[in-house]
């Protein structure tokens, strides 16, 4: 499955203005809802906080993966967001964080969540792309953006 199956350009927002860890995934929550494949907002939260609490979606990088597998979702489905300023996000590495990417998955199949992470992870770490991620004007552009990645990687 490719990311941009996941993710549609009504579920990305660039300059998202956030002020807080629980700000952010409360508007990454009212977002990826915006692709229509949400049943349960509240219940996606739920989830979402208490991943981090296990540990920190802050991979490094100023990138934060928030991640969660729901019995509500009936497709893989997620959404970006461009930060305004970075916040803090308790990263691994202990910088703020300027890129979001949300990702909710089917809960009984793990094996395609792991590979849209692993897909997802490896695009962002690129430096030139997430360089490229940040520069992004529009949801359009940044739609474009893993278009392009995707189909050179096939």
């Amino acid at each position: 499955m490719k990311i941009t199956e996941v993710i549609s350009k009504s579920t990305i927002a660039i300059g998202l203005d956030a002020t807080s860890k629980q700000d952010l995934l409360e508007k990454m929550t009212e977002l990826v809802s915006l692709s229509g494949k949400v049943r349960n907002k509240s219940a996606v939260l739920k989830h979402i906080i208490d991943r981090e609490k296990v540990m920190s979606t802050g991979i490094g990088k100023n990138i934060s993966l928030p991640h969660a597998k729901l019995p509500s979702i009936d497709e893989p489905v997620g959404a970006i967001a461009v930060l305004k300023k970075p916040i803090d996000f308790q990263s691994l590495d202990g910088e703020p964080i300027s890129i979001c990417f949300l990702l909710l998955g089917i809960e009984n199949n793990v094996g395609l969540h792991l590979r849209l992470l692993s897909k997802i992870s490896r695009l962002l770490n690129n430096d030139a792309f997430r360089a490229n991620v940040i520069n992004c004007k529009t949801a359009g552009e940044l739609f474009s953006l893993f278009e392009q990645a995707e189909e050179s990687s096939v």
